[in-house]
Formats: structure tokens, C-alpha cells, sequence
């Protein structure tokens, strides 16, 4: 049994391990590893917009988001010696996002998370109108908003794990494996990570799901 584990644990790096050698971001750490700052001004620019974006998900305060991310490209570029190409680059930069996010969901975890300043903006700026009678109902956006609301506050009471299997699948379409690399388990623990985080999810929006306001895909 124990050979059996250790050949699928091989076989599961090496896919790792290939994908990583096809990934133009990995050759950029690589080369900035051997001293070239223009490949790490490079990598930080095609993924900036894509690590504020999953941080955002955890932190829901733009500002502090764009801090994060700062936060997060030191990080890299602290680690670039001891940097190891073994899966897709933006695995491991996601794994360093998402624990960096968690760390600063922990320090602040006296405080509560406001509407945006987006959603406040998008319901009360800009001029009057007749309504439309083919229009939805002059509260809906709100509804929607407050339901969006809800369910990231529902994500963000879980189990951390769970948290970020689903922030990854839901939101950046990241495949079982690449989760699994991201949060170091395998992909049939992830699978049962996120069916758990689909009932945690169920349970807290159960309200929501029994007015038939609103239907929601949870993960």
C-alpha cells in the first residue's frame, strides 16, 4: 500500500513538475531568480491584476487589497533563491495571496466588512428616471446586492481550507489538481472540501434559498 501511495504521489509531482516547465510565468521567476529585475517587473505586471482580484475575494476593502498585493510580489521577490519550479507559477503565487489574505482576515477579525463603496455608489449616484414597467423592481439591485453580500460573508465563515477551495474553483476556475497543489493536499481531498463548503454554504444561506427570491450556484 505504501509503494502504491508513494507511485501516485511521484506521478502527481511530475505532472506538477511538466506544467511548470511550460509556463512562460515560471521561466520569468526563473530568469529573474539569475539576476534579471526586468522578468520580475514583467511577472508582476501580467499577474497584478489577477492576485488584487483573488484578494478581493477574502478582503473585501479595495484599498487594502492593492496593500496585500504589494505585500504579496515583496514576498516573491524575498523567495526568488529558494524558489522551486515544481507546479504552475500562479499555484504558488495564489498559495502566497491566499495565506496572506487569511493572515490579515485573522488580525482584523474584530471588525466588520462594509457594502463597497462600488455598490453604494451604483444605488444612489446618477439621474432619476421613469421606471420602466418591463424593469425589475426598483429594489432589486439592492436585494442583489445585499444577497451578494451575504454570500460572501458566508464564504468568508468558513473553515479556511474550505474558503479557499472555493474562492479558487468559484471564482478563478482553478481545476481540482491546482487547488490541491495550492493548499497542499491531494485532489480527492478537495473534492470533499468543497462538498462540505457546499453544505456549510446551504445551511447559512438557507433563509435566501426558502423565499425563492433569489437562486443561488454555490460553488
Amino acid at each position: 500500500m505504501a509503494k502504491a501511495i508513494a507511485a501516485v504521489v511521484g506521478t502527481y509531482e511530475q505532472v506538477g513538475r511538466r506544467g511548470a516547465a511550460a509556463d512562460y510565468d515560471v521561466r520569468l521567476m526563473l530568469a529573474f531568480q539569475k539576476g534579471d529585475d526586468l522578468a520580475f517587473q514583467e511577472l508582476v505586471e501580467r499577474n497584478h491584476a489577477r492576485v488584487i482580484g483573488l484578494i478581493h475575494r477574502f478582503i473585501t476593502d479595495a484599498s487594502d487589497a492593492e496593500d496585500l498585493a504589494q505585500e504579496v510580489f515583496l514576498r516573491v521577490y524575498r523567495a526568488r533563491q529558494s524558489y522551486q519550479p515544481a507546479a504552475k507559477f500562479s499555484t504558488w503565487l495564489f498559495r502566497i495571496a491566499a495565506n496572506i489574505s487569511l493572515n490579515a482576515l485573522r488580525s482584523r477579525s474584530n471588525r466588520r466588512d462594509n457594502v463597497s463603496l462600488d455598490q453604494v455608489a451604483e444605488s444612489q449616484d446618477g439621474p432619476r428616471e421613469i421606471p420602466d414597467p418591463s424593469s425589475p423592481a426598483p429594489d432589486h439591485h439592492l436585494r442583489e446586492a445585499e444577497l451578494s453580500e451575504k454570500v460572501r460573508e458566508a464564504i468568508r465563515a468558513l473553515p479556511e481550507k474550505q474558503q479557499v477551495a472555493v474562492i479558487l474553483n468559484k471564482y478563478e476556475d482553478m481545476s481540482y489538481a491546482d487547488i490541491a497543489r495550492t493548499i497542499g493536499c491531494s485532489p480527492t481531498a478537495v473534492k470533499s472540501l468543497l462538498a462540505r463548503a457546499r453544505d456549510n454554504l446551504k445551511a447559512q444561506l438557507l433563509m435566501y434559498l426558502r423565499t425563492g427570491r433569489e437562486r443561488v450556484r454555490i460553488a
